[in-house]
Order: structure tokens, then sequence, then C-alpha cells
């Protein structure tokens, strides 16, 4: 690498480009932001941020998953790959994923800015559908050649819309996935920045993380269907009451951890719906997603057989019939070793003290370490908060995380 000046980051500059995605999808009411994958939201912002891109002078390319890419650099040697997701939950926050967008591109244009010569092109990604609207994370699985045609042929959201339906409707082919897969070889690195969403470096006054490895994710569908009744004559004994099974089952998740799980095990139930949903009508049916997590995919397995068993027996017990769909399932993964050294050294090199750890949540960079060296750095988020409009990441914090990029960014593509 031919050096001119050091490259700094712009921080004006970065707040623009974080604001610049926060532009779409904003709710007014609550103060969060709604982009879910494939919305006119979602495409509004990548749109935005190819333009963006475009206008600084990066190569623009989108592929046939979505994800939109920027290039700086020569395209005939594998690239040093930076970015995250610009999509959110329903009423999410400002940080989660748009942040790694942002620091990404201020990477590249620092880098650029300073007029350096790079052996390896930075190449910035906005990934798609990486909240797992439709299951999984649609956006870097295509890249890696990760797609069941099975699961794309039946992948829905929670209000039943196809996949496959919505991205049509913004113009992408779903039989065109295929030709989104990266070649083996193509991508040196890839590093992901990203909130921690969760307490641990608040709690032990971490400036910055560095994750080792990404807990797995089991993605269910359950339905316990009893009998609707009149909540006024129906004797407590002769009830098929699916809410009572929904509740028992989920009463039953903390034994069943401390028998099955470990300390990085985490089980949620969390959208859940009541048929009829009336007071005065016992629930004769109930929906819900059961999300299953953990750093070890043998305990992730044990778990749930276990709460199969559960679920069952429960069942069994209350009259009901019980079905289970599985939508998705991520493997855990160990983040490259070597990658991880690198921004330990870094961070250690910009007197930040890393902490090393795991990563609850799941993240691009899981899957295309399948592809190649993959990284994720972790800035502190406030009370743990994330997925929420009450998310937020202090400033010096996001400088902190985006300067360690710069510094690894700058390594790599030597």
């Amino acid at each position: 690498m031919e050096r001119g000046r050091r490259p700094t980051i712009d921080e004006e500059r970065l707040k623009g480009l974080l604001d610049g995605i926060n532009a779409f999808g904003r709710n007014p009411q609550t103060g969060g932001f709604d982009r879910p994958g494939f919305s006119d939201a979602d495409l509004a912002a990548r749109r935005w941020l190819a333009e963006r891109m475009r206008t600084e002078g990066l190569a623009v390319a989108w592929d046939a998953a979505g994800n939109v890419f920027g290039r700086l650099g020569s395209a005939e040697t594998p690239s040093v790959m930076l970015g995250s997701h610009s999509d959110t939950v329903p009423d999410g926050g400002a940080f989660d994923g748009a942040l790694g967008v942002a620091v990404a591109l201020e990477c590249a244009l620092a880098i650029r800015d300073a007029g350096i010569a790079l052996r390896h092109p930075l190449e910035v990604v906005a990934t798609s559908e990486e909240e797992g609207r439709f299951g999984g994370m649609l956006g870097s699985q295509a890249m890696v050649g990760a797609i069941d045609p099975a699961w794309l042929a039946q992948a829905a959201d929670a209000e039943g819309l196809l996949l496959r339906d919505a991205m049509a409707a913004q113009g992408f082919d779903p039989a065109r996935l295929p030709e989104a897969g990266r070649a083996p070889g193509s991508v040196k690195a890839f590093l992901e920045l990203h909130i921690e969403q969760g307490p641990v470096l608040e709690r032990r006054g971490a400036r910055i993380g560095i994750a080792d490895s990404v807990s797995g994710v089991v993605h269910w569908g359950v339905s316990l269907r009893g009998t609707a009744n009149h909540s006024g004559t129906t004797p407590m004994d002769m009830r098929a009451d699916a809410f009572a099974g929904l509740a028992e089952a989920a009463a039953a998740i903390p034994d069943l951890i401390e028998v099955f799980g470990t300390a990085d095990s985490r089980v949620t139930i969390g959208k859940v719906e009541l048929h009829p949903n009336f007071p005065h009508t016992i629930p004769g049916r109930a929906d819900f997603s059961l999300i299953v997590r953990d750093s070890d995919a043998a305990v992730m397995q044990a778990l749930c057989d276990a709460f199969r068993r559960s679920l069952e027996r429960v069942s069994l017990a209350r009259r009901l019939t019980l079905e289970i769909v599985e939508r998705s399932r991520l493997l855990p993964v160990a983040l490259d070793p070597g990658l991880v050294r690198l921004l330990l050294e870094e961070a250690e090199a910009l007197g930040l003290d890393p902490l090393s750890l795991p990563s609850g949540a799941g993240h691009d960079a899981q899957t295309m370490q399948a592809l190649c060296p993959s990284g994720l750095v972790f800035v502190p988020s406030r009370k743990g908060i994330s997925h929420a409009p009450e998310e937020w990441t202090d400033w010096p914090a996001v400088l902190d995380g985006a300067r360690l990029m710069l510094r690894a960014a700058e390594r790599l593509a030597a």
C-alpha cells in the first residue's frame, strides 16, 4: 500500500451518512424506524445510499438479493468488504445495522481522501433483509450461496406475505438469487461494526468489544389448537384452552435452560396471536414464535428437543393439538481467529482496552465466515437496549469503533 497521509474519520460526514440512512422509515409517533426488509422505506434508504456512493466516486452495483455495493479500487484482486445491514425491525432504533453501513462508507471515504493506493479494493456493502422478516439473513446468505430453494418457496413474514412476492414487488426476481453468490476467493475479509445490543460492554466499562463467536439461532412457528368456548359456562376441567397451554410452556423455560442449556442460552417467545382474542371467549388457538439461541450447536439442539417434548406434554395434558414449523436455522459460528487477533491488536494500539466476547445476536459476519475470514466489532449500547426507539450509543463510542474499523481496513487492504 502506498501511503499518503494517515486516514482519519470525518466526524461530521459520518453523522451525515447515518442521518441520511435514517431519513427513511422514521415513525414520528415513537421516534423509532420502520424499514423492514423489502419494504418501500428499506429500498428507498438503499437507493439513497447507492446514489451517495456513486456521487463519492465509488463503483456501485446491486446483486439479485438486493445487496448494494460501493467499490473503491480495482476489481482485479479480492476485496476487503466492510458493512452491515440497513433494514430494521418494526419500530427499531437508529443504530442497529445503519451505523455499521455508515461507518463502512466513512472508512472507504477516509482512505480515499488520504490518497492511499490499495492493493485490495474496499467494498462497502449494505446487506438486504438481515433482520429476518422472512427468516434468516437473506443478503449475506445469498452471497455465500446458502439459500435453500425449499425454504425460499415457503418463506413468509408474520403476516403471511411470501418473500418471493415481496421481492417481486420491489423489482427483484427470486429465481435469480443464486446469481448473488460470490466466488470463493473473491473476498479477502469481511468486517462488520455493530452496536452490541446487550449490556456487557457498558457493565464492564469496556470501550470496545471484539466478537470471537456468534450464537446460532433456531426460529420456530408454534401453533396450539384447542376449543374456543364461552368463558362463563365452560367448567375449568373441561376446557381446551390454547392460551393456558402457551402460558405453561412459557413458564417452563427457565427450568429447561437450567437442565439443558448454558449461560449463553437464550429462549424467547416473541410474537403471540390468540384466536378469537375476545374477553369472554376461551382462546381456541395460540400462535407464537419460539427463538432458541446458543453458542454451541449441540446445546442448541438439546434445547430444541427439550422444548418440543415440553410442548408435546402440555398439549396432551390440555387436550390441544400441536404444530411446529421450523422457519429458519443458523448454526453457531466461530469467527476467524486471525481477524480477532488483528482487531484486538489495533484496538490496543488505539488505547481502547478491548473486551473479547461472544455475540448473542445474529449478524451478517457469522454468515460471511463461510465465504471468507470475518470479524465483528461491537460498540456499547446504553442500558443494553436495542430493537427499540430508545436504542442509543454515545458518539465517543461510535468514533472509537469507526477508528478501529479504519485501522483494520487499512491494514487488510495493504
